[in-house]
């Protein structure tokens, strides 16, 4: 890793600040410095593009305007404004950390970032980004574009997957932030690793800052970040049934623990669940899921394979690939079955994951 001077580090803070007050990204969350604001954006750029945020991040503002309006909504209401975006934990954890809000701090938010780290569901980098955004605090807020950026200008060595590494970075960053911009010059980082520095195609050439990229001049920025490659999500075979009782749509709603928490998709069974050989046919595979709705929701099923491809769907540690079946059910009393009949009318009413909208999808694209 190299450093630079005191001279250098005044150099780039110029040339970095002077390119994002002519070509900063016009956000809607920039148009102010409430935390609220930045909080909301934040968790929501979270594994997501800037793109697909604009709409949830204006829709969620609409819905729950203060954290007031947020602590109080329905969970039905709180899982429609997230359906799409993932990782569900992230907007439950935003409710508790709304209702900590409002409990602990009398509605108002803590102003460093060390006192926004014990909000739930804040870490390091939301509490340095709003920190830093919304109360001027000098401090870095290290996310994916911050390793990237700062290991091709410094030719940082250090592998960005261990746990001990975020700290070389914020030190490293906390003695070439700005003190006067601090939040000016997160979000120019922020904005350089999602243009000119990219993980895969940079175009440092045309970069404001590229006289102080060192992995560039080097000739050697893609070995930037280092990094240990993830292990290969695992996979996970399932069977959705997508199924009516008479005229309306069997859904379950899934449990309030675990992946896709309190969400709504069709039937959703493990095929280790179902009582198959490693091998088995597609007439062996409707029987056994009638069996599994028999025993395990007392419901008399009457399946057969939809002539469509499996949907897939990776997570961060599974990939699912789904058979899909359309059935029908006796009318029955659904007191074994998590779950409950929905009018086609009302779908759009319940919140679903992304993989439901794939698995309608795909069911849609078999009908006549």
């Amino acid at each position: 890793m190299i450093e630079w001077s005191p001279a250098t580090i005044k150099a780039f803070q110029t040339t970095l600040l002077d390119w994002y007050d002519e070509n900063g990204r016009d956000l809607p969350w920039r148009q102010d410095h409430e935390p609220y604001h930045v909080w909301v954006s934040e968790i929501m750029l979270q594994q997501t593009q800037v793109q697909t945020v604009i709409p949830y991040y204006q829709r969620f503002m609409t819905w729950f305007p203060t954290v007031t309006a947020l602590a109080q909504a329905p969970e039905e209401r709180l899982l429609k404004a997230w359906e799409g975006l993932g990782y569900y934990s992230r907007v439950h954890n935003m409710q508790r950390c709304a209702r900590q809000l409002l409990a602990d701090y009398n509605g108002q938010w803590p102003q460093t970032a060390a006192e926004l780290s014990d909000l739930v569901g804040i870490g390091p980098y939301t509490a340095g980004a709003i920190a830093s955004i919304a109360f001027n605090e000098p401090v870095p807020a290290v996310d994916g574009n911050a390793y990237r950026v700062f290991s091709r200008l410094l030719e940082i060595d250090a592998d960005i997957t261990k746990p001990g590494t975020r700290a070389i970075f914020e030190a490293v960053i906390s003695k070439i932030i700005s003190r006067q911009r601090p939040g000016d010059f997160n979000q120019a980082i922020m904005d350089l690793g999602a243009s000119y520095m990219t993980a895969r195609q940079p175009d440092t050439a045309h970069s404001p800052v590229k006289s102080f990229n060192q992995a560039y001049l080097d000739g050697k920025e893609l070995a930037y970040p280092v990094r240990t490659k993830k292990p290969r999500p695992q996979p996970v075979d399932y069977v959705a049934v997508v199924t009516k009782m008479g005229p309306d749509w069997l859904l379950t709603q899934r449990s309030s623990q675990g992946m896709l928490a309190n969400l709504w998709t069709v039937p959703l069974i493990k095929l280790t669940d179902l009582d198959l050989e490693d091998e088995y046919t597609p007439a062996e595979l409707v029987a056994a899921t009638v069996a599994y709705f028999k025993r395990e929701y007392q419901l008399a099923l009457t399946a057969a394979p939809l002539a469509v491809r499996p949907v897939t769907h990776t997570f961060t540690h599974q990939k699912w690939t789904i058979q899909l079946l359309q059935g029908q059910v006796a009318p029955a009393d659904l007191a074994f079955f998590a779950g409950q009949t929905v009018r086609a009318t009302d779908l759009s009413q319940y919140p679903m994951p992304k993989v439901q909208a794939k698995i309608w999808d795909r069911y849609q694209s078999s009908q006549p």
